[in-house]
């Protein structure tokens, strides 16, 4: 397989890591909010909206590069 071919399903990984850790984020994000910090909170959703406003257009893209030609 050459090197060329590794990199889309490589993108891939990086990205399904990206989305587990934004989870895991968000669970702790809603047990320090639990527990009265709301200001925190509020901090770490911030810091979190930009994977969620580049995830659709990763997934348009890593669609592409998986696409059989």
């Amino acid at each position: 397989m050459p090197n060329s071919d590794l990199l889309p399903s490589l993108l891939f990984k990086i990205n399904q890591n990206q989305l587990a850790l934004e989870a895991a984020i968000m669970e702790l994000t809603l047990w320090v909010e639990q527990r009265g910090s709301a200001e925190v909170a509020d901090n770490v959703r911030g810091a979190l909206e930009a994977i969620s406003r580049n995830e659709e257009f990763i997934n348009m893209t890593l669609a592409v590069l998986m696409a059989p030609e």
